[in-house]
């Protein structure tokens, strides 16, 4: 494969892992008061401050990840916030058997998933540059 093709998928595929939070940050950054209200449904402290945290992570640790720059670091801070968001909010041990059950299980380990793949983006980061 050519360096050029090469760079083009890589490209590719860290956007694509990088979709949702990039998607997720926008949507929350042009409905901060829903963010903030989403910050709160989960019981998380001062919601206002959450959100914006939150709306940061995504958007600045994709950017990180997808430009290059630091993108060790973006990939860790995009590892460990899916894991504490994945541990929020996908509860699933604590739902009845049924389908939110299946659902919401599902959601748990896809993220883990991704999780699993920031950190492997995280640890071959200068083989991904080349």
């Amino acid at each position: 494969m050519s360096p050029a093709a090469r760079r083009a998928l890589t490209l590719l595929g860290l956007t694509g892992l990088c979709a949702a939070y990039l998607q997720g940050g926008l949507n929350k950054l042009l409905d901060y008061p829903g963010a903030v209200a989403e910050a709160a449904h989960f019981g998380l402290p001062l919601p206002p401050a959450t959100a914006a945290a939150v709306i940061a992570v995504e958007l600045l640790a994709s950017a990180m990840v997808i430009t290059g720059r630091l993108r060790w670091l973006g990939a860790l801070a995009l590892m460990l916030f899916t894991l504490a968001a994945t541990v929020v909010a996908n509860r699933y041990w604590e739902l009845p058997p049924g389908m939110e059950r299946f659902m919401t299980a599902n959601s748990f380990y896809e993220h883990l998933g991704l999780a699993g793949a920031f950190l492997l983006v995280s640890l071959r980061h200068r083989e991904l540059a080349a």
